[in-house]
């Protein structure tokens, strides 16, 4: 009797969870038109590269040069002000867009969820789960963008700063230990 039990919680198990991976349906039974987190980085990476941000800066002439020295692990970082809170980064050249921690994205006022349950991306241990979000305010130096879409990712330690601020500078060059943005 306790054998057939718990063969019948185990089975309840399983169609449990395959109903839980079916998504969800509207009520004639087809799937929602909601997209997934793949296609939402993608809408955002589109944004990035089709309308950029607007920047403020008020004279070209007058735009500082922002120099990042290499430090001992090899990396660059910088203090940005993000929706005006200042956050240390990894200047990342090879990210796409910006991913911060959760512990940067509450200094910045961000509400995020309790469960990040989206998958944001893929890495080498798998899926990378996270939140989307919209920063209104990035600053570097003169450089301001603003309504930049990022990533809160769930077990991230850094945040990290990629190319949908940098392309705020004309220039990013790296020469020897420095990081040059101009």
């Amino acid at each position: 009797m306790v054998r057939a039990y718990f063969i019948f919680l185990l089975v309840a198990g399983m169609f449990g969870a395959l109903l839980s991976n079916c998504g969800s349906r509207t009520a004639t039974g087809a799937s929602s038109s909601e997209p997934n987190a793949f296609e939402k980085e993608k809408a955002y990476q589109a944004e990035v590269l089709q309308k950029g941000y607007e920047v403020n800066d008020d004279s070209y002439a007058g735009q500082d040069v922002v120099e990042l020295e290499r430090q001992p692990d090899g990396h660059f970082y910088a203090d940005v002000e993000i929706n005006n809170i200042p956050i240390h980064v990894l200047v990342d050249t090879g990210a796409s867009g910006i991913a911060l921690s959760r512990d940067d994205a509450r200094k910045a006022g961000l509400a995020t969820s309790i469960g990040m349950y989206d998958v944001v991306g893929e890495g080498a241990g798998g899926d990378v789960k996270g939140e989307f979000v919209k920063l209104d305010t990035v600053r570097l130096g003169k450089q301001t963008a603003r309504e930049v879409p990022a990533i809160v990712l769930d077990g991230g330690q850094m945040s990290l700063l990629g190319q949908s601020f940098l392309r705020q500078f004309d220039t990013v060059e790296i020469k020897g230990d420095k990081m040059v943005l101009r």
